[in-house]
């Protein structure tokens, strides 16, 4: 129905009108906005992935007052690096505690097996 609803509503509203390119926008990408209606499974929206992301989404606000740009960034990669921890059901303190322990005579070749997804506490 709110499709139809939008097609009747196209022709009586001016081409440049922002209502206009919001309906536009919305039958352009009515396939995605409607999939969850074909799959029980799909939710309806993002929401639980959006709550994930908050503490990244923060985190790199904060980091925009670090004094420098080099500052921002090696604060930015090891904010990731904690919150990718906790995404694999890592404690951060110990991941970071392990790889502070061991990264000093770690062959460089093999840093890969310091990554949260593989490490093993």
């Amino acid at each position: 129905a709110l499709h139809e609803w939008f097609m009747q509503q196209l022709p009586t509203l001016s081409r440049k009108s922002v209502t206009t390119d919001a309906i536009q926008y919305a039958l352009n990408q009515w396939q995605a906005l409607t999939r969850y209606l074909d799959d029980g499974e799909i939710e309806i929206d993002n929401n639980a992935a959006e709550r994930v992301l908050r503490g990244v989404a923060i985190g790199r606000k904060n980091y925009l007052f670090q004094g420098s740009d080099a500052g921002g960034e090696r604060a930015a990669t090891l904010y990731s690096l904690l919150e990718t921890a906790k995404l694999n059901g890592i404690n951060p303190e110990a991941y970071l505690r392990h790889v502070l322990s061991v990264i000093a005579d770690y062959p460089v070749n093999r840093m890969d097996e310091l990554l949260p997804w593989r490490v093993q506490l």
